[in-house]
């Protein structure tokens, strides 16, 4: 398999979106426009699986366009990344969207780039601010200053 073979079903999604659908445009893997003043540009990068990479060409590119999609072949016993709720989080506080591509061509929607950024947890946060309060300051002994100056 390569990653050309995620192009179609891609396009395909796009395009139900109402873009204009390009392959290979100025080193995206695709670029899809929609009409309108002033245009709304999508890129999507493609990978074989979803990785670290594919995350770092996505913030490469995000400063061209409105939206950022991955796309990625769902993985066959559903414990890839797609389902790893830390890479969704991570996707979804960068703004990108995430398509999965099954093997037969078919594309999920997995996470929308317009997703809402996450909400803050606070209890988790007030334990750290309290935590953070409980504890003193630890100065350091005369013998280690006296190292740090040599």
């Amino acid at each position: 398999m390569q990653e050309t073979s995620l192009y179609e079903p891609v396009k395909r999604f796009l395009e139900s979106m109402d873009f204009a659908v390009k392959g290979e445009v100025g080193g995206c893997d695709v670029v899809g426009v929609r009409a309108g003043e002033p245009p709304v540009v999508v890129i999507c990068e493609l990978k074989l699986q979803f990785n670290l990479e594919l995350v770092l060409q996505a913030v490469d590119r995000a400063a061209a366009c409105d939206e950022v999609w991955l796309a990625a072949y769902m993985s066959a016993r559903g414990k890839g990344r797609e389902h790893d709720r830390r890479f969704r989080a991570l996707c979804r506080r960068l703004g990108f969207g995430l398509l999965g591509v099954g093997k037969k061509g078919e594309v999920e929607l997995l996470l929308s780039p317009a997703a809402l950024p996450p909400r803050r947890d606070p209890r988790r946060r007030s334990r750290l601010v309290e935590e953070h309060h409980r504890r003193r300051a630890i100065r350091p002994s005369a013998e280690a200053r006296a190292r740090s100056r040599s």
